[in-house]
């Protein structure tokens, strides 16, 4: 479908679903984002739903300020997929097995790893700039100085909510039967740490006074509070990246010795709580993707559904009304307390049949049913991206 314009708004807000069908509050905030004066755009995904501060699912296109608010808290959050030289009748038979085997692998939930993990030593993980990397723990926001031995040992580890690691067998086509790993993760208890952090500063700046939303508080161009967020915003970025590729590597190890046979593509990564600088008809932007993914002419992303429904791998169309972006996902169409009432252990074993996973009360609130229909959402949005494989879960860990 093309766009629709959120009628009322300063600056274009424009949406690829249907308007009216977006819920109340999420209508008020792309309003209020809408109406910010350093605003210069907002693209709004098909899984567009409430959020703090700034709607999930929305694109939002800043001059010379930036809204940590509209990143979101799990700064670099994103979705990593690798592609197998195994078809599905080489999987183990005990499927149970292979979901405890990464669980042993991989921290889930509240848990760390007992000793921060040593990247070179596990094998196939690309090390370059490490050390680089670590070292820039030391520049971060004061409040977090003691949080180093955690952060540490939270790399490599999976979290939990809508987090999830998965093995996948691509549906028809030349390749169907062909085996995926696919996990979904982002910067951990650091990220939301610095996030919340920068948010309060931001919060108490006289620029921000008498916003329609305090949670969208803006840092401007040039100020020290600017300088010190996008520091620490690049770091929980690349955090949160080296954070999947660790799994990645680790979920590999687990599958190989499983499968002695298996071989693995190149992963296909995209963050989708991010900022990026970018620039459309000559204007260079600060564009936030909270919920959304980067989909430029040809670049590879992945935008899954639920545990139950499977997910895409997709290839950008290179959209600029859409500032080159896409889904991050099928969207939530109820609130996890709402799904929690609404439906039963009974109603998550019948809706994830067939996948081997967690069916207790714990994870009700990830129900397939407390998510939108992904096929429409992937039809909403058929002029940002093309289908190029279609993956369903018959394993899925969960935290």
């Amino acid at each position: 479908m093309s766009h629709a314009l959120l009628p009322g708004t300063r600056a274009p807000v424009k949406v690829w679903t249907d308007p009216w069908g977006i819920e109340p509050e999420a209508t008020r905030q792309l309003r209020n984002i809408g109406a910010l004066p350093w605003v210069q755009g907002v693209a709004v995904m098909p899984d567009v739903h409430y959020g703090k501060g700034a709607t999930v699912g929305s694109v939002i296109a800043m001059r010379q300020a930036l809204a940590p608010a509209a990143v979101g808290v799990d700064i670099g959050c994103g979705m990593s997929a690798v592609r197998t030289n195994l078809t599905d009748t080489q999987l183990p038979d005990d499927l149970g097995a292979l979901r405890t085997a990464i669980e042993a692998a991989i921290p889930v939930g509240f848990q760390a790893h007992a000793d921060p993990v040593q990247p070179r030593r596990v094998p196939g993980l690309a090390t370059a700039g490490w050390d680089r990397f670590w070292s820039g723990f030391a520049g971060l926001h004061d409040g977090v100085a003691a949080l180093e031995s955690r952060a540490a040992r939270q790399l490599g580890t999976l979290g939990g909510g809508n987090h999830f690691i998965e093995v996948c067998v691509e549906q028809g086509g030349a390749d169907a039967g062909r085996v995926w790993l696919m996990l979904h993760s982002g910067s951990r208890n650091i990220g939301k740490e610095l996030a919340e952090r920068h948010i309060a500063v931001a919060r108490r700046l006289p620029h921000n006074a008498g916003l329609p939303d305090r949670d969208l508080a803006v840092f401007l161009a040039g100020t020290p509070e600017m300088v010190a967020y996008r520091r620490d915003l690049a770091w929980a970025q690349e955090y949160a990246a080296r954070n999947r590729a660790i799994m990645m590597a680790l979920l590999c190890g687990v599958l190989r010795s499983a499968v002695p046979a298996a071989r693995f593509d190149e992963p296909i990564s995209c963050h989708h709580n991010y900022v990026a600088e970018e620039s459309y008809d000559g204007v260079p932007l600060l564009v936030t993707r909270k919920g959304a993914i980067r989909a430029g002419r040809g670049e590879l992303g992945v935008i899954p559904g639920s545990m139950g429904t499977g997910s895409y791998i997709v290839r950008g169309l290179g959209n600029e009304a859409a500032y080159c972006s896409a889904s991050h996902g099928a969207g939530r169409r109820m609130s996890r307390a709402m799904a929690k009432k609404t439906f039963t252990v009974t109603d998550l074993a019948e809706q994830t049949a067939g996948v081997q996973c967690r069916k207790d009360a714990g994870v009700i609130d990830e129900i397939p049913a407390a998510y939108k229909d992904l096929d429409q959402v992937l039809a909403q949005q058929a002029d940002l991206v093309e289908v190029v494989a279609h993956l369903r879960q018959v394993v899925c860990v969960k935290g």
